[in-house]
């Protein structure tokens, strides 16, 4: 049996963890999102689809504060946001992952992953400091959770790796491993699926369940749509910065505005892809 995964930091209260009201964003004359209204439901895995350029990323930058919305609203956990940034973004416990690998190449993996426990950590500077035992039994504790995160990810053997070493795939892995040190009630994930062979993949789609049971709130970006499909209990699908379906997994394949939109400007593979 697969261990237990830590809990939320901050858990979410009942209703949507995540809440975006009227999200409007334009680049020049392009508008990338248009009045968008989403809800992202505690506990549940939700994707987010559409064509390339249809305002999936930008408006996972909208709330997370790396973009300014030109109107609309951010809300989280019942909370309105009204100017998200990254650093407040991540105290309220919104963690990422991004579309490119990024990890810190120069030192080990388990090493990465103590990173992601800035927010959690509760080390005493002065403690630190003068290495007194409450501070190295801490160190230990945090290094234990962080194998324990490797672990789940079939990493347990690259603990003392450095991540320069990784392949490809093994650090996309990594970055989600030390998202996860930052114990988030909601976590956002960005294509995570890109590079990842199969066994991969059933390692990825397995811990996406397990943090769902564990609390966890997921919200996934994705073009591999058997992988997506088979994790998502909603999706909501843009296009051209707008919304236009919404639903189960079954019930966005069956969409005709979705087929149209998004599966048929992606000849065949996409197709196939959703249909199999």
């Amino acid at each position: 049996m697969a261990p237990v995964l830590p809990a939320p930091r901050r858990p979410a209260a009942p209703g949507p963890v995540l809440e975006l009201k009227g999200i409007t964003k334009s680049f020049g004359g392009v508008r990338a999102v248009a009045e968008l209204d989403l809800a992202v439901e505690r506990g549940s895995i939700h994707g987010l689809i559409g064509p390339n350029g249809s305002g999936k990323t930008t408006t996972v930058n909208l709330v997370t504060g790396f973009l300014d919305a030109d109107g609309g609203e951010v809300w989280l956990a019942g909370e309105h946001v009204a100017r998200p940034r990254p650093h407040r973004m991540a105290e309220y416990g919104v963690g990422r992952v991004f579309q490119r690998a990024e990890v810190f190449a120069g030192v080990s993996s388990v090493d990465n992953v103590l990173g992601g426990f800035h927010l959690v950590a509760n080390r005493s500077f002065l403690a630190n400091v003068l290495t007194l035992p409450s501070a190295r039994r801490r160190e230990r504790e945090l290094r234990s959770e962080a194998e324990l995160l490797l672990s789940n990810l079939g990493l347990a053997e690259l603990t003392d790796v450095f991540a320069s070493a990784l392949p490809f795939g093994d650090r996309r892995l990594l970055e989600v491993a030390r998202a996860m040190a930052g114990r988030p009630t909601l976590l956002i994930l960005d294509e995570p699926a890109t590079g990842l062979s199969a066994v991969e993949l059933t390692r990825l789609s397995s811990l996406l369940r397990r943090l769902r049971e564990a609390g966890v709130t997921v919200l996934l970006i994705e073009h591999n749509m058997e992988f997506l499909m088979g994790l998502c209990d909603r999706v909501s699908v843009l296009d051209y910065g707008s919304k236009i379906f919404e639903g189960t997994p079954d019930a966005v394949q069956r969409d005709p505005r979705v087929v149209e939109a998004y599966l048929g400007r992606h000849a065949g593979q996409a197709g196939a892809e959703v249909e199999s």
